[in-house]
């Protein structure tokens, strides 16, 4: 007897290929916890160690910054820092709390080429901005130097903007916004050299900022910590015309709330 292809061998053959490809490549590369890289039972996910020490932001929380409230404190209450030093963008979200196991995901995925974290992180992202993006959305992701983007290879920030794109069926803009002069890495900097580094170091494309002009801009990064490079970008991109302004990161540092930024 002919063997049979897929079609011919009926409507679930294709499928039971699948499963059995799937059986075979777990066999030989065991799925590993995204974090820790103990094993699990199902890639991509957590172990159970990990899962339960990853922080989600949820409500109550303040509308502008995206900080977490320990309790509700009324409709349109407003952080302190949000009320004492308001920001440049119109509002900020994130997933989680940056603690030791949002930052070994962020690790893994920014220095150690797990490009495979991204479309796990940017689901948790979707999650805590799905009542922020519309049919105008623009996902814009923070933009790195050329020459440092040429030593990392990539930027992850890209990566979590095309996830977030494809989950919502939106447009990413890479060249709108650019770096135009090398900055310092902002790790270990405090809050004013923070502001300082990142300077007029962005530039929009007139072009670019014509035909978008009034759209909505999430901006993508991985950390968000004290908001000066979402709050430089924001600056430019408001100058140029853009519309409502909002950030969008995996985590954000929050006081007491984990590890300080590594």
């Amino acid at each position: 007897m002919a063997d049979q292809t897929a079609d011919e061998a009926g409507p679930d053959a294709g499928g039971r290929l699948t499963r059995l490809t799937r059986r075979m490549v777990d066999w030989f590369y065991p799925p590993q916890c995204l974090a820790c890289g103990s094993p699990v039972e199902r890639a991509p996910s957590l172990c159970a160690k990990c899962w339960p020490q990853l922080r989600r932001i949820t409500a109550p929380m303040c509308p502008i910054l995206g900080l977490p409230f320990e309790y509700d404190l009324g409709p349109g209450a407003l952080s302190a820092e949000a009320i004492a030093e308001p920001p440049d963008f119109d509002w900020a979200r994130a997933a989680v709390i940056y603690n030791e196991v949002a930052q070994q995901l962020v690790s893994r995925l920014k220095y150690a080429d797990h490009h495979e974290l991204a479309p796990f992180m940017a689901g948790l992202m979707a999650d805590a901005a799905r009542d922020r993006v519309n049919s105008d959305t623009l996902f814009v992701p923070v933009p790195l130097h050329r020459r440092r983007q040429w030593h990392r290879r990539f930027n992850q920030s890209a990566l979590l903007a095309r996830w977030l794109a494809r989950h919502f069926s939106a447009q990413m803009e890479t060249g709108l916004v650019f770096r135009k002069r090398a900055t310092r890495q902002q790790v270990g900097l405090s809050a004013n050299q923070r502001a300082e580094n990142v300077r007029a170091a962005f530039e929009v494309d007139p072009q670019k900022a014509v035909q978008l002009a009034g759209r909505q801009v999430i901006l993508v990064d991985d950390v968000l910590t004290t908001g000066s490079t979402a709050g430089a970008i924001s600056r430019v991109l408001g100058k140029a015309g853009m519309g409502e302004i909002g950030v969008l990161t995996f985590a954000r540092v929050v006081t007491g709330g984990g590890n300080d930024i590594y």
